[in-house]
């Protein structure tokens, strides 16, 4: 299988189903290393927006019928970047019919839809991997690399924000991320999900939470009928959070937090130094390192660049940085390689399981008002 040409299905024609589109467009020119894919089936629950992707974005069919797109014998992995209540229905009818599964986060709606999910794509032996994205950045696997080795120090603190200003005014219309059945919970699976990741990803599972979580527009017009419907979940979701090697941790999460575009950011500390980072500003990573002369001393800027993995692939100059979509190029080779390889992908279902997991435990905490364990079983 190594190295052989696989047939994409893409189901969802959205800004993420464009996303996915564009990178996989790409892939085959900035990584010649995994073979360019071919775009052979895009589905959509609208005739219309398939018909148009299919033309824009060069897909040889298109359709309504997402179960025709797995049907479709050209078509060897499926990317899913359809709304959060259709993830576990498509991953698992996608891997029961033999496809890779390239899906969007969050995994599902709950632990016992991820679990369900994780423990298939186990036993499938196909390539499965969440849509984690901001984790690929360059940058990330430098600062993870710098806990690793130790070069901070042991790990004493995480503070991590994600904030945007997406749903900050009362006019922005319902849609179908304030509904409980469709989105699961709000902020926190929309955006929590990217960070309690990239909390795990630095420092380790995550033990026990504290939260609360708050709903601060508690009604927005629905554009179907023009009145009046409840908001279902929450636009802020705050978090006190206990790794299992014992890092304590805090989370703040909203979708209404006004100026911030893509706010994804944390400091952390170690007993030698710090780092922090800022989506917002993804081509930069500041570290600090408690070592420096007095009177010298103080956070120092490391510009992305070529000597960062993957950095060079597609630019061979430091500091002219990489944008969001190339993210999804770096995530799609990932994706892509397993694939054609046999290697593990990651991030896993397994970790889509574990975020997952965190997540239900935070919003459990929030109904309970107390501290609630993260159940680490495996399924």
């Amino acid at each position: 299988m190594a190295n052989r040409s696989l047939g994409i299905g893409l189901v969802g024609t959205g800004f993420m189903g464009r996303a996915h589109a564009i990178a996989l467009r790409t892939v085959g020119s900035v990584f010649p290393e995994v073979a360019a894919p071919r775009l052979v089936h895009v589905a959509d629950v609208c005739t219309e927006r398939a018909r148009n992707a299919a033309e824009a974005l060069g897909f040889e069919q298109h359709g309504a019928d997402w179960r025709a797109l797995l049907s479709n014998p050209g078509v060897d992995a499926v990317s899913i970047c359809t709304p959060n209540h259709l993830h576990h229905e498509m991953a698992h009818a996608a891997l029961s019919a033999g496809k890779h599964v390239w899906c969007e986060k969050p995994l599902a709606l709950d632990p016992d839809e991820a679990a369900s999910l994780a423990a298939t794509a186990r036993d499938s032996g196909l390539t499965h991997l969440v849509g984690f994205n901001y984790i690929v950045n360059p940058l990330l696997a430098t600062a993870r690399t710098i806990v690793q080795c130790g070069e901070i120090g042991e790990p004493v603190g995480f503070s991590g924000r994600y904030f945007e200003d997406y749903m900050a005014s009362p006019d922005v219309d319902w849609s179908w991320r304030c509904d409980r059945e469709l989105a699961g919970s709000g902020a926190l699976a929309d955006l929590g999900s990217h960070l309690v990741h990239l909390l795990e990803t630095l420092l380790g599972p995550v033990e026990s939470v504290m939260a609360q979580l708050t709903t601060v527009i508690a009604e927005r017009i629905d554009p179907a009928t023009g009145e009046p419907r409840a908001v279902e979940n929450e636009d802020i979701a705050t978090t006190h959070a206990r790794t299992v090697s014992g890092v304590p941790a805090t989370l703040d999460i909203s979708r209404v937090a006004s100026g911030y575009k893509c706010g994804l950011s944390f400091d952390l500390f170690g007993t030698r130094g710090a780092i922090r980072f800022d989506q917002e500003r993804m081509n930069e990573l500041q570290v600090f390192n408690t070592g420096d002369r007095k009177g010298r001393d103080g956070f120092r800027r490391i510009l992305s660049g070529p000597a960062h993995p993957d950095y060079a692939a597609f630019n061979p100059a430091p500091g002219h940085g990489l944008g969001y979509n190339d993210l999804k190029v770096i995530e799609a080779r990932n994706f892509l390689r397993a694939a054609q390889t046999g290697e593990p992908a990651w991030p896993d279902f397994d970790a889509g399981l574990s975020v997952q997991r965190v997540m239900d435990a935070i919003e459990r905490s929030a109904a309970r008002g107390a501290w609630v364990q993260v159940p680490r079983t495996t399924d």
